[in-house]
């Protein structure tokens, strides 16, 4: 009984560092004397509601930001899914959608320079 508490216990700390929300994860640019910071990529927030996913991401630099959701289901049946690149235009705030069939397993957005 007592290894059943320790698996459960172990079961609950995987999972809720796998469920961390977004804005939780660290993406700190940090400025080095070889690497500048970049003004560059929209701040985006990610929220996961059952088995839908919102994302809203605003681009507060002068460049273009092309973001992307994507979704990773939580079952093995449930299609994973990469959404179509939507422009962050200068000061513009987008909204982006997913969902899976059940639940969620994780959710995060890529970016990407227009050429």
């Amino acid at each position: 009984m007592r290894f059943s508490r320790v698996l459960a216990a172990a079961a609950l700390a995987v999972a809720c560092v796998l469920l961390l929300p977004y804005e939780a994860m660290s993406h700190a640019r940090v400025a080095t004397a070889d690497t500048p910071a970049e003004d560059f990529g929209a701040a985006c927030r990610v929220r996961v509601d059952g088995s839908r996913v919102t994302a809203y991401c605003h681009n507060p630099y002068p460049e273009t930001d092309r973001v992307s959701l994507h979704v990773e289901c939580a079952r093995w049946w449930d299609l994973d899914t990469d959404g179509a690149a939507v422009e962050a235009l200068p000061a513009q705030t987008v909204r982006l959608t997913g969902r899976c069939w059940k639940e969620v397993a994780s959710a995060w957005v890529s970016h990407g320079r227009v050429s």
